[in-house]
């Protein structure tokens, strides 16, 4: 069984890159049918999780499966099925069955389509890998790959610059907030020194009492508001509806932005129910339902009207999370299953509209019920669980919900009015998107309005009637969905009551205040949507704006530094170069104390003392040469003097070496000189030359004082005795500094080769450029030309 386990699930967490990787040419061979044959892939997945549900329900436990894969750093390849991660791989291969079928139907002979079925099937990859990755590191990587391929998605009609802007701050917004869950990840690894979440799992709260909590905390709510757009992070959400709606209704149902809300409920029972997490996340929740449903009510966009409200749906979540009640986090969980439904088929039955009448503005829209009935009918029903109406598993989750704050204390009570206000606004948006196109007086659209085909309306009318077999069917989802999912996020046995049945209690009654007012907010849509345009002019900046500002200023900030240190002039590069190594030598030895002790006078024969007065000599020589040229003539000196103190001290081939690389030096630099327009002297001030001999020196002292320490220090010969015993036995060498220089160095060696070669053409490029200048012509004092 554990078997079967460990290659089913890696089997599944593969086939959606495999499918991507086959879906071009599977698109180029099949044509319109490559939808339906594609979605056998999420859908076999889908049936693969499903089998695992009575495993999971029994007894509310998870299991693990692992590989190594990088394991010099502890990184393992493992993945972790509980209630949790079961619940949310249900919903994305569910749910990305039918967005890959209606991905057939909706762009229907796209001249990119294969290329569009590859970044969703990368999409749905990386955010199942998401939801069961259990390794940290593995996580975070599953992590950002959800947003590069979103930003693919995104930016999918690259021609449009405001696709291109929306792609890039969505991979902006939610890659930094990525970064910051990593540094969160890597300071949780160093407090627990636990490197997966089953093993995190296993302290239950004890990194609550840790001094380290808080900036753990801080980074990974960083990354979990960022990537579920919570305020004021929001913005980056409803732009990205300038991608496909195959996307959109993926993305807002059941993948990229959950995936901050499952990390929430996955750390729960280890950051959770602390002072903070109900300060923080109550906030930002009830900040962003509110905030995104007063920009729903405002928009006219159909798409961007539901945009916004997955914003307020993601904030109602984290409110409730965040209050760590044990009905809140049954809410959460009955919520998010709900909405992954209902707003999956908003959104796919207004792609629907848009598909087939040419245009997604509300206020264009009108009489369509009898045209696109079946359209109609699944919106109507998604609205309606939207709202919180009977029979459907959305108004369960609302009643649940409701019951979950009615405790006495201020911050439930005001969690509870946010969310009956939210509520309310959310019905109003969620029935004008399913009523105003389809009631009133037939509108002329840019398309003759009819129903769509069969691809594009499957997914809807699934996901409606699941809806209401959901509640149906209440004591099975109970049991074998939600429950198992509120253990994995509270650690407490829980069974949810799930059921279309009515009970007239005081959650009732706030539903009926939810209802009522959200009627009234539909009845007056038109001069809400005015209100609180005026309000929103009236304020005037905004996140979104704010992020093209921030973007300009990074630019300009960018274009600055790049001015500063790189102005363009060679001799401030090594001034900074020379500086940067002299204090890298010296300060280590001056502040650690490890200044090396002062060698005796040493006892040389004359021959010996010769040479390094030769050096000498070369040395004042270059210093006090008049011209360019004696200098580098100069400079071969010193090179020919060490030459030869290698050759008296036994290294004929190091000398011979340090010959003919200073020979070539000295003729290559002549010959350079002679070629280039230089200065014939060198006209540095005295201030200048003190202060370039200061910096020379420091250079030159640090790397004597760091030889004399290296040298006085206790000589380990174990690298000298590998040579020696393998030079001969690996390599085939006799010369051990031959065989070091060619075999166990050939990379470095190849590296130098390619240096060398390198200076070369560019030497000889600019020599080259140089020789082809036009020489200027002079004139006479008659104006003639010389």
């Amino acid at each position: 069984m554990a078997l079967s386990h460990l290659d089913g699930t890696f089997i599944a967490a593969a086939a959606p890159f495999v499918a991507a990787a086959l879906a071009p040419m599977a698109n180029r061979l099949f044509g319109n049918a490559a939808g339906w044959l594609l979605a056998v892939v999420p859908a076999g997945m889908f049936l693969y999780f499903f089998s695992l549900i009575d495993l999971i329900s029994s007894n509310q436990s998870a299991f693990v499966v692992s590989m190594p894969w990088v394991p010099s750093y502890g990184v393992e390849l493992s993945y972790m099925l509980d209630g949790l991660s079961l619940m949310f791989a249900l919903l994305i291969t569910g749910i990305g069955t039918f967005i890959i079928i209606y991905s057939g139907g909706y762009l229907k002979g796209h001249a990119h389509q294969g290329r569009f079925y590859a970044y969703m099937f990368l999409f749905m990859g990386a955010m199942l890998g998401v939801v069961i990755a259990d390794n940290l590191i593995t996580l975070f990587i599953y992590w950002e790959l959800t947003s590069i391929t979103s930003f693919l998605l995104i930016g999918f009609d690259h021609t449009k610059a405001a696709s291109r802007r929306a792609a890039l701050q969505a991979l902006v917004v939610t890659g930094g907030g990525g970064l910051a869950l990593l540094a969160g990840f890597l300071v949780m690894m160093l407090a627990t020194g636990a490197t997966s979440m089953s093993g995190l799992l296993q302290l239950g709260g004890t990194l609550r009492g840790h001094e380290l909590y808080v900036p753990i905390l801080i980074l990974v709510l960083c990354g979990a508001f960022t990537k579920s757009a919570q305020f004021p992070m929001h913005f980056w959400l409803p732009n990205a509806m300038e991608a496909p709606t195959p996307v959109s209704a993926y993305l807002h149902s059941a993948t990229m932005v959950k995936a901050g809300v499952y990390l929430l409920m996955r750390v729960h029972p280890i950051l959770g129910d602390s002072e903070l997490w109900a300060i923080i996340l109550p906030l930002f929740g009830g900040a962003t339902l509110l905030v995104g449903t007063t920009l729903a009510i405002r928009q006219t966009d159909l798409k961007l009207i539901l945009a916004y409200t997955t914003v307020a749906s993601l904030g109602l979540l984290v409110m409730l999370i965040g209050t760590s009640l044990p009905h809140a986090i049954q809410a959460a969980a009955l919520y998010l299953f709900a909405h992954a439904m209902f707003k999956g088929c908003l959104f796919m039955a207004a792609g629907l509209i848009d598909h087939e009448t040419g245009t997604r503005d509300i206020t264009k829209l009108g009489g369509l019920r009898k045209a696109m009935p079946i359209t109609f009918a699944a919106a109507f029903v998604a609205a309606w669980s939207m709202g919180g109406l009977p029979l459907v598993i959305g108004f369960v989750a609302k009643e649940t919900m409701y019951e979950a704050l009615l405790f006495d204390n201020p911050l439930a009570t005001a969690a509870l009015i946010v969310a009956v206000v939210g509520n309310a606004m959310m019905f109003a948006a969620g029935f004008a998107v399913a009523t105003r196109p389809f009631f009133g007086a037939p509108v002329t659209t840019p398309k003759p309005a009819h129903e769509g085909p069969i691809s594009l309306w499957a997914g809807p009318v699934v996901l409606s009637v699941l809806g209401i077999i959901c509640a149906i069917t209440g004591a099975w989802v109970s049991i074998k969905l939600l429950s198992p999912m509120a253990f994995a996020i509270s650690r407490v046995p829980q069974e949810i009551p799930v059921g279309p049945s009515i009970h007239f209690n005081l959650p009732f009654a706030l539903s009926v205040v939810t209802v009522t007012l959200g009627l009234l907010i539909l009845w007056q849509l038109d001069r809400a949507r005015m209100l609180i345009a005026a309000l929103l002019k009236l304020i005037g900046w905004g996140p979104d704006q704010g992020f093209d500002q921030f973007v300009r200023t990074i630019i300009r900030l960018a274009a600055m530094v790049t001015r500063f240190i790189q102005p363009g002039r060679l001799e401030i590069y090594l001034t900074v170069t020379f500086i940067v190594v002299a204090a890298a030598l010296l300060t280590p030895l001056l502040l650690l104390d490890e200044m090396p002790a002062w060698p005796g006078w040493p006892d040389l024969f004359f021959y010996e003392w010769a040479l390094m007065i030769i050096a000498v000599i070369g040395l004042f020589a270059v210093i006090i040469a008049r011209t360019r040229l004696v200098a580098i003539v100069s400079l071969g000196i010193q090179g020919f003097a060490v030459a030869m103190i290698f050759m008296i001290f036994g290294a004929p081939d190091l000398s011979f070496t340090q010959f003919m690389v200073e020979t070539l030096s000295v003729v290559i630099l002549a010959l350079v000189m002679t070629r280039l327009k230089l200065a014939y002297q060198d006209h540095r001030s005295h201030l200048q030359m003190i202060k370039d001999g200061v910096i020379a020196i420091a250079c030159g002292a640090g790397f004597m004082l760091l030889l004399l320490t290296v040298t006085q220090g206790v000589f380990d010969p174990r690298l000298s005795e590998f040579f020696a015993a393998n030079s001969r036995v690996i390599a085939h060498g006799r010369n051990i500094v031959n065989v070091i220089i060619v075999d166990f160095r050939g990379l470095d060696t190849l590296g130098e080769i390619a240096v060398v070669m390198i200076a070369g053409l560019a030497i000889l490029a600019l020599i080259r450029v140089r020789s082809r200048a036009p020489v200027p012509k002079s004139e006479d004092s008659n104006g003639g030309v010389a």
